[in-house]
């Protein structure tokens, strides 16, 4: 059975390219182009796996990840934060330990290598 992931991020190319990729390898995407539709779609489509962008309109990652991880339904979903906020720290009041702090269980920067996320994905998923 296939890995469900759900991805989350307002830049819709990225949501398309990054689709294909992971569906390349053999896992179940879902998207999401907001944090408010990324909270929607968790009970329909059950994540084995969260992709989530920080920065995005309505609800931003970190808000969206803290609820999440202070949910029972859902806190077990392992999160990878996924931003290029780092370029952009010192004109923005996030830090890359925030997400950390939110218990995501990584956080890696755009752009994004390829087989870098495949392998962090598969890190995270390992046990189940």
């Amino acid at each position: 059975m296939k890995k469900k992931i759900l991805l989350v991020d307002d830049d819709k190319d990225f949501l398309e390219g990054t689709r294909v990729f992971l569906e390349k390898n053999d896992f179940e995407v879902a998207t999401a182009i907001s944090g408010k539709e990324c909270l929607e779609r968790l009970n329909s489509f059950r994540p084995n796996l969260l992709i989530l962008d920080i920065m995005m309109p309505e609800k931003s990652g970190f808000e969206v990840c803290r609820e999440i991880k202070s949910s029972l339904k859902y806190n077990k979903i392992p999160v990878i934060m996924l931003t290029a906020l780092k370029q952009k720290l010192s004109q923005t009041s996030y830090s890359v330990s925030q997400g950390l702090e939110l218990e995501a269980e990584d956080y890696i920067d755009k752009p994004v290598k390829p087989d870098e996320l495949i392998s962090r994905i598969k890190n995270l998923l390992q046990g189940e």
